[in-house]
């Protein structure tokens, strides 16, 4: 059975219609999503709306909503929460309002935003977190995410080669579990090669590998693999998960930003490079300050684009830094969870309940933020408010920029200065056509008919004037929608910021030194005291970072960020490399290290290799070697029984686990094969003009481009999700992703089967297997090849021969034959290669 006759046929499970609508990836909290749904949109909600009649004070109605206790009992009336029921949930249908006797707050209703958020964590089950209790909590001293990475001791007497197989092996033998078999080599090329490229090997590729006969194949093989220029653009693609990367700003109207892709492809070209980890880090949070003196002009431009990470923070409502302070919460978010592991989001309106988070080190990295100038975008203001896209970072040198602007402004006042004279000097006002020509003659001859002067009036007069007099007002129309036109023009220029002849960055700069106040119960309208700047004062080495007055702190944050002190940075990385590797980290929480968080599976391997990362100079491809390099990665995915039974998710690593191709890979893999796939980089986006861009919150930005370039180079938006790779469990754009789901609904089966896109890769894939021989046989060995890297069966062969025979015979009967009869069979038989398992799945 194909992947998708599978999902159509339900084997893999039922799917409830409301969740093949609403299933977004990085949408559905669970475990300790939920606790963080609740410390960020429900506790500052009862808190500041619900605890002066509900708290400990007072208790309007014997309700009392600050604690899970009081709200599941609940008041005269009944419970306010019932698990998973909207519609039983008195709190729901009090801040509804659709009751009269039952409408809370009595004086002013809860915002959409604030109701939906009870909603959904009433949805979800209601989760009311415990509060961590223990000096661990206060301190996080003990916990092994926060202690340093020291000098790893391999055990000696375990079983394997490689220092990770070692390790690996030391639990094993606890649990009393052995390996399977390792994999062949038909299997090995393509596990590596999708999983360092996001490309099948080509059958030639496959053979060159299976018939070397040196003992080195394999690490040849992965030496080749990780000097390939499209590594980059299979390992920038993860990276862009955890930078939350989008062509578009996220505001009302979601406009978008011609310019990012400048970091998208600073992404790949580091990964290429095998830049060091702790110096990508830097110059992602401070490149704009690294680029002093000695630095030259290439070198600037590229550390300049690099704050695109900062500068991706996600925008809001309408105007030019609305809600600013939304906008900074998901840079700490994505700084915390994304580099650090920690989910510093808790620490906005209290101290973490979990973590040793104090409001003091998030409004400490706020201020740091705070005193960052980020790019505007563009907006509905845009248009409405003359408000001109603004702190966009020139890439051009200071020299230039002043001619540019120059340059700029007088072509403003140029237009200004011929805007006043429009009429008289422009083209339509030095047209007199043919018309004006003839109505003026007109108009003379009926003043001398009126005069006595001429005794006879021009034929059809009346007629002719009234046809003159239309062509005149309909000239005088367009030539009132051109000078609008040009007035616009002008308006557009003063709009745009950098003039469009230098090149810039969505990037960030320094803004106004400043250290905030902190934010009661998380609203701006609330200050309390003044946050100094600072760095998490629970991690090693935070005492010794002071910040200069003159500037924001960010350089000084990514130094101690990527410093030996904080042992997190390069836990977490290599986590994310071996969930990428294996299919699931060592921390099954890749963005939670904090106390409510999985434990590591093995945490000594963890430390072995945070600390080898560091050792080997923070070099990423290193570690790729290390870990493909191991007995772990080259197992089979087959095997079970006893095994299976002690350990069924495999968290022993006793065997590789089998999975489906990623959204990318599934495209890209599929292109390939059918020979449609165009393997340059492609540049920015086909956006619109600039001077048509008028989006509105009710019209926003919404496009799908069409592309046969690598899946990382797809353009995504913040509000609308792409329609491949939302259905295919793509990243959340709004937010640093930790993993990817990998859902299985009919939907998918269903653009399997019918997709245009899917018609277009059988037809080019047909194309090819005709052309490789003149026999079917022939074809399809060539189509086992090229597909699978591996030979047809004589099964397979017999099945593919009659399947063809059974497809012209349908296709006979509705009135196709001949050579469109064949080429569709073949479109048919090439798109049931492509949806099979084998080419969906990797073993």
């Amino acid at each position: 059975m194909t992947w998708c006759a599978a999902w159509a046929s339900g084997v893999s499970g039922p799917v409830r219609a409301e969740e093949v609508a609403t299933s977004v990836p990085g949408e559905v909290a669970v475990g300790d999503a939920k606790e963080e749904w609740f410390e960020t949109r429900v506790r500052p909600v009862l808190i500041a709306k619900c605890l002066k009649c509900h708290g400990a004070e007072k208790q309007s109605g014997s309700l009392r909503l600050d604690s899970q206790a009081g709200v599941m009992e609940g008041g005269d009336q009944g419970p306010a929460l019932v698990p998973g029921k909207l519609e039983e949930s008195l709190l729901i249908q009090a801040v509804r309002r659709g009751d009269e006797s039952l409408q809370m707050p009595p004086d002013e209703a809860l915002t959409k935003e604030e109701v939906e958020g009870l909603e959904r964590w009433v949805a979800e089950g209601g989760v009311w977190p415990k509060k961590g209790e223990g000096s661990e909590q206060l301190s996080g001293a003990k916990h092994w995410a926060f202690v340093p990475v020291g000098e790893p001791k391999i055990p000696a007497g375990a079983e394997g080669k490689s220092a990770i197989d070692r390790y690996l092996g030391v639990k094993l033998a606890e649990s009393r579990l052995s390996r399977v078999g390792k994999a062949d080599r038909r299997t090995l090329i393509r596990r590596a090669s999708f999983d360092l490229i996001g490309l099948p090997p080509t059958p030639e590729e496959v053979e060159a590998f299976v018939n070397d006969p040196g003992e080195d194949a394999w690490e040849k093989l992965v030496e080749r693999l990780l000097a390939s220029p499209y590594y980059g653009e299979r390992w920038g693609r993860h990276w862009m998960d955890v930078a939350r990367y989008a062509d578009t700003a996220g505001d009302n109207a979601d406009y978008p930003i011609p310019e990012i892709y400048r970091y998208r492809d600073y992404i790949i070209r580091a990964f290429n490079e095998d830049k060091p980890y702790d110096r990508f880090v830097q110059e992602q949070l401070a490149g704009d300050l690294l680029a002093g003196e000695g630095v030259s002009e290439e070198e600037r431009e590229e550390l300049i684009v690099a704050t695109g990470f900062l500068a991706l923070s996600r925008r809001y409502a309408t105007a030019p830094y609305e809600l600013m302070h939304l906008t900074l919460e998901d840079t700490i978010d994505t700084v915390g969870r994304g580099l650090m592991g920690i989910t510093f989001r808790c620490a906005r309106c209290h101290d973490h309940k979990f973590d040793p988070v104090t409001m003091q080190d998030y409004y400490g990295l706020y201020s740091i933020f705070a005193s960052t100038k980020y790019p505007y975008a563009g907006s509905e203001e845009y248009q409405s408010m003359n408000k001109p896209r603004e702190g966009f970072v020139p890439l051009a040198s200071a020299e230039e920029v002043a001619k540019g602007n120059e340059a700029h402004q007088q072509a403003i006042r140029d237009k200004e200065e011929f805007l006043k004279k429009f009429d008289e000097e422009s083209d339509w006002g030095k047209q007199l056509n043919e018309n004006d020509r003839q109505r003026d003659e007109l108009n003379a001859q009926l003043w001398l008919a009126a005069e006595g002067m001429v005794e006879e009036l021009p034929k059809d007069w009346e007629k002719k004037l009234a046809r003159y007099q239309r062509d005149h007002e309909k000239f005088l129309k367009k030539r009132g929608i051109a000078r609008k036109e040009f007035e616009r023009e002008i308006k557009r220029l003063k709009q745009w910021g950098v003039p469009e002849t230098i090149a810039a960055a969505y990037a960030v700069s320094e803004g106004k030194v400043q250290e905030v106040p902190m934010q009661m119960r998380g609203e701006p309208a609330q200050p309390g005291p003044i946050a100094k700047r600072q760095v998490p004062a629970f991690i090693a080495g935070s005492k010794g970072v002071e910040f200069p007055s003159e500037k924001s702190g960010r350089l000084e944050l990514a130094r101690w960020l990527t410093s030996r002190e904080n042992p997190l940075l390069a836990r977490v990385m290599v986590n994310r490399m071996w969930l990428e590797h294996f299919g699931k980290g060592l921390v099954g929480t890749a963005s939670n290290f904090g106390l409510r968080g999985e434990a590591p599976t093995h945490p000594e391997l963890l430390d072995y290799l945070a600390w080898r990362l560091i050792e080997g100079g923070w070099s990423l491809k290193q570690l790729h070697r290390e870990m493909l390099l191991s007995e772990a990665y080259q197992l089979s995915s087959e095997g079970g029984g006893e095994n299976a039974q002690a350990d069924p998710g495999n968290r022993l690593y006793w065997r590789f686990d089998r999975r489906r191709l990623d959204a990318e890979a599934l495209r890209d893999g599929m292109l390939l094969v059918a020979g449609q796939l165009d393997l340059t980089p492609p540049g920015t986006h086909p956006f619109p003009e600039k001077m048509a861009w008028n989006w509105t919150q009710h019209n926003p930005f919404r496009e799908s481009y069409t592309s046969a370039h690598r899946s990382v180079y797809l353009m995504t938006q913040r509000l609308q999700r792409h329609p491949y790779l939302s259905l295919f469990d793509g990243p959340d754009t709004n937010s640093s992703v930790e993993k990817r789901t990998s859902a299985t609904v009919p939907l998918q089966g269903l653009y399997l089967l019918n997709s245009p896109d899917l018609q277009k890769m059988g037809e080019g894939f047909a194309g090819l297997m005709i052309g490789s021989g003149s026999v079917e046989e022939e074809r399809i060995k060539w189509g086992y090849r090229r597909a699978y890297g591996r030979e047809a069966s004589e099964e397979e062969l017999g099945r593919g021969v009659a399947y063809l025979a059974q497809s012209r015979e349908e296709l006979t009967k509705a009135g196709v034959s001949g050579e469109e009869g064949v080429r569709q069979s073949w479109n048919s038989y090439a798109r049931l290669l492509l949806i099979s398992n084998e080419f969906l799945y990797v073993d």
